[in-house]
């Protein structure tokens, strides 16, 4: 059994998200996060999401998440999503991030069960919506 459960409740001490409500998942349904240049081309005047300033604390975030995808491949996809922000971040990509937290405080020491019998099996997974990407 392979767990990273310090590390996880590292990362919500760190974030300061103990006190925070549960999610019971990593994303919300039909959420889709959008460059600043999609925001501009498309003219949203709806969207109020400013672009925040210093990306350093959410490369270091999307960065942390990465390595706890190692025992929770159920974050791949999200982590994927987030780190295609790096450079013009805006709050709704942070606040996707510490919800992926707030997610992981559902079950901090979840573990991956590393199988000791071998098995010359393959299994692969993909994006079926993909297409969803703007």
């Amino acid at each position: 059994m392979m767990n990273q459960k310090k590390y996880a409740l590292d990362l919500i001490a760190d974030s300061r998200l103990g006190g925070s409500k549960l999610v019971s998942t990593p994303l919300e349904c039909n959420q889709r996060l959008t460059t600043t240049e999609f925001d501009e081309a498309v003219v949203c005047t709806s969207v109020d999401d400013n672009i925040l300033g210093d990306p350093e604390p959410y490369k270091r975030l999307v960065g942390r998440l990465l390595y706890l995808t190692m025992t929770r491949p159920t974050l791949a996809y999200v982590v994927e999503v987030l780190s295609q922000f790096m450079h013009k971040l805006k709050r709704s990509h942070m606040d996707v991030a510490l919800r992926v937290i707030k997610y992981v405080k559902n079950a901090p020491g979840l573990e991956l069960l590393m199988s000791s019998e071998g098995s010359n099996n393959l299994v692969g997974c993909y994006d079926s919506d993909s297409a969803t990407c703007p």
